[in-house]
């Protein structure tokens, strides 16, 4: 599973919107939405953000393990 879709699971299973974790990030909405699209790919510090935010592992992020912790 890629990264883009592990982030729109992740966020819906928690009942996030998608603004939310955006200014989590403090990113712009437009920002964070290439992210869960596959356009854009989150650089380091913002990867450890969002494992943080979802309580997962950066590993679980990005499709190389499917144990989130």
């Amino acid at each position: 599973m890629k990264l883009a879709e592990r982030l729109k699971e992740l966020r819906k299973q928690r009942g996030f919107t998608q603004t939310q974790v955006a200014e989590y990030l403090g990113l712009k909405l437009r920002a964070y939405q290439y992210y869960e699209s596959g356009e854009h790919r989150p650089e380091y510090e913002k990867l450890m953000a969002l494992a943080d935010f979802f309580e997962v592992t950066t590993d679980y992020l990005l499709g190389r393990t499917d144990e989130p912790d």
